[in-house]
């Protein structure tokens, strides 16, 4: 059984080669841009290259609602567990804001959330040149994902869903995640790894009758889990949630939410911007 690796190193940018820059109009409307608002750095040019390129969710209504259901469903997982209510209020917060990118992902899978990512638009230069003085107090543009990064989030679901794990293994699976003891400043860091060894252990019990062919299954699973949290967090936030939240604080949102009574349903906000 082999994990998905994506090389993420894309090939050398050729958007801003030589032979592009001896393009008249990319001369003459670089030369503006650099006059009016100063040279950037490469980091700060849009690239054209595949990989590289900013993706948006093609039906982000559909798709954000989506994930706004697993997102609650992932924080009343955390909730109804008594062995995490115990825990120090700043233990909590710690797991919860190492842990809740990977359990998220694990709820995409168990919902069965599937999306399709369109590339972003973006301003030509003449046209960023033409509205120039016109978007002077306009916020800063946002971060958006990379096709590479979306790319390596499918996969990630893609070999998860191959597993085809039962209910009971998402449950064991999602306690081994959360019950992090690596996460630093944990102050019942030695109990939070005995709970995560009984999840482990209850993950491997419930393995045997489910599979008792396939010895190398619990190997394979924590193999696969562990992957997820190369997901970057901020990907995450990106692709699903800022259609919902606009700039507010993802850990602030989850947060509030972990401490209400009643999770709230995230919807998409009319104000937000597009």
């Amino acid at each position: 059984m082999t994990t998905c690796s994506m090389d993420l190193d894309c090939e050398r940018c050729q958007c801003h080669s030589e032979e592009n820059r001896n393009a008249i109009l990319y001369t003459l409307l670089s030369q503006n841009l650099n006059h009016k608002w100063g040279s950037h750095s490469p980091s700060q040019k849009r690239c054209l290259c595949q990989k590289r390129r900013t993706v948006c969710l093609q039906t982000p209504q559909v798709t954000c609602q989506a994930a706004s259901d697993v997102l609650v469903k992932t924080v009343s997982f955390m909730k109804n567990l008594p062995s995490f209510q115990l825990l120090p209020r700043g233990d909590q917060l710690l797991l919860l804001d190492s842990c809740w990118a990977p359990l998220f992902i694990l709820g995409l899978v168990q919902e069965m959330v599937t999306f399709e990512v369109t590339e972003t638009p973006a301003p030509s230069m003449l046209k960023r040149i033409l509205l120039d003085g016109q978007s002077k107090r306009q916020e800063p543009e946002r971060t958006q994902p990379t096709l590479a990064g979306v790319q390596r989030l499918q996969c990630c679901l893609n070999t998860f869903w191959s597993l085809d794990l039962s209910p009971k293994e998402y449950a064991y699976l999602k306690g081994a995640i959360l019950f992090n003891p690596d996460v630093p400043g944990l102050r019942a860091s030695l109990y939070i790894e005995s709970l995560q060894r009984e999840a482990q252990r209850a993950l491997r019990e419930v393995l045997v009758p489910l599979h008792p062919e396939d010895q190398g299954r619990f190997a394979r699973i924590l193999l696969i889990a562990s992957t997820l949290r190369s997901i970057p967090p901020a990907l995450i936030t990106d692709l699903f949630f800022r259609p919902i939240i606009g700039n507010a604080d993802i850990i602030e949102v989850i947060t509030e939410m972990l401490y209400e009574i009643t999770c709230r349903r995230l919807t998409l906000s009319s104000h937000t911007a597009s």
